[in-house]
């Protein structure tokens, strides 16, 4: 499999073990297959440098790979509770553990976790789906209309074993020309989704506190 990791480093070395448990899946190395969205993650950030995209090659044959696309957003919403605060307030804290007791799944043993990015657009739903504005019926449509992306994420030293790099594919990343895409994207997705959560499609009857 070919995998791409958008960075604002041109020099750095994958290694296990390394990352942020906020992250989406926890610690781990993301990656995605779309050249695309990999350009914009290496400068999302309002640093203002160039960012660089990395190709890589994943043998994915003896890999266990977990796909949250496959398994539903109830799950994948559960795990990004663990790791990533939609709300700070004490309601959320408490639901959401209930909510992850009741869909969340165990990924120990997988060596590569499969399945959407957490961006700026996911907060916004996030935010109205644990405060009960959003129904169930169109929490998977909102996901898909912000245009998200898949990402891969390593988790086991087997999976950091098998991943190797092409470097003569390294690329820079314009920040003055991707940033703004990247924004762009972020902002097209809120309206969209702004627009169906405000439309007759959302019920508000299955909602955050309704499914624990």
């Amino acid at each position: 499999m070919i995998l791409y990791h958008g960075s604002p480093n041109r020099e750095f070395v994958p290694e296990y073990g390394k990352g942020e448990d906020k992250h989406d899946y926890g610690r781990g190395f993301y990656l995605t297959e779309d050249i695309i969205l990999a350009r914009e993650w290496a400068v999302c950030n309002p640093g203002g440098g160039n960012g660089w995209v990395h190709k890589y090659c994943l043998d994915c044959e003896d890999l266990k790979i977990f796909d949250f696309e496959s398994a539903g957003i109830l799950p994948w919403l559960a795990e990004l509770m663990k790791h990533r605060a939609a709300d700070s307030s004490r309601r959320y804290r408490l639901l959401s553990e209930k909510f992850i007791s009741r869909y969340g799944v165990s990924l120990d043993g997988y060596d590569v976790i499969r399945g959407w990015r957490a961006d700026a657009s996911y907060f916004y739903i996030a935010k109205a789906f644990v405060r009960d504005e959003i129904d169930l019926c169109i929490l998977e449509e909102l996901f898909h209309m912000g245009d998200l992306g898949i990402q891969y994420c390593l988790k086991s030293p087997k999976a950091f074993h098998v991943l190797e790099e092409d470097n003569a594919s390294l690329e820079m990343v314009d920040y003055n020309v991707f940033n703004e895409k990247y924004n762009v994207r972020d902002r097209n997705a809120r309206i969209a989704m702004k627009e169906l959560i405000d439309s007759e499609k959302n019920k508000v009857t299955d909602v955050f506190s309704t499914l624990l």
